[in-house]
């Protein structure tokens, strides 16, 4: 059984979920991951947390994080990037698999995460100043590459705002011009890392998907592969 810790917002969780039914090679209802969902958005909120000294969302997250392994989850899934910065202290001691979302998101990278690689980053100002991303890709060998003070203000923060209220095609064309704007700086690809994201470009249709790295999806598929190892475990008893 899949937990997922969901609500960091809404919609992201449920692109989430959309995306790990996608992903799963199913022939029937019986060959879909089991998943319980813990969508509640009242977490306190995790950009104030890292950067302006605002209510730790971790005791919170501990709490949902137990819930969902009370009620039967043996593995672990949070669709949100930001809330990664505190997860090192939700898995320290936790008794399940945790899976992360960047080690899912530099599995999908592949080959552009090899050594003197540019990789933009679209993410929150939280994202991006609690380093979530960095260590990981830099033990790669990669150059991040992050979008400027006034791209940020202008699309990102903006994007992400209109994807929470709803203007999800407003969204997209609000976005697009920072991942350009990486692209044109010499990304080799462009991670979405804001679960918000991925789903503004889809609203547009927009043709950047091409050079961008769902995080959404690659910790879709990081738990399809986790379920279908399991299950074959199980056969084979």
């Amino acid at each position: 059984m899949l937990g997922v810790i969901g609500g960091m917002g809404p919609l992201a969780t449920a692109d989430f979920f959309r995306k790990l039914v996608d992903e799963t090679p199913a022939a029937n209802d019986e060959d879909h991951v089991p998943v319980l969902v813990h969508s509640v958005p009242q977490i306190p909120r995790r950009p104030p947390a890292i950067l302006a000294d605002g209510e730790s969302p971790l005791p919170a997250l501990c709490r949902v994080r137990d819930r969902l392994i009370a009620a039967g989850a043996t593995a672990l899934a949070m669709p949100c990037n930001t809330a990664h910065y505190w997860y090192d202290e939700l898995a320290i001691d936790c008794p399940v698999p945790f899976l992360h979302i960047v080690d899912a998101t530099v599995a999908e990278l592949g080959d552009r995460a090899r050594s003197g690689a540019r990789l933009g980053l679209i993410a929150t100002e939280a994202t991006l100043a609690g380093q979530v991303y960095d260590a990981r890709l830099a033990a790669l060998g990669c150059e991040l590459l992050r979008p400027s003070p006034e791209q940020m203000q202008r699309h990102v923060l903006p994007s992400i705002a209109q994807v929470k209220q709803g203007a999800l095609a407003e969204a997209g064309r609000t976005l697009a011009p920072a991942i350009e704007g990486l692209l044109d700086a010499g990304a080799d690809a462009v991670v979405l890392a804001c679960t918000e994201t991925p789903i503004a470009l889809d609203a547009i249709g927009s043709p950047l998907r091409a050079r961008c790295v769902d995080s959404t999806l690659a910790l879709a598929r990081a738990c399809v592969r986790w379920w279908l190892a399991r299950r074959t475990e199980a056969t084979a008893k």
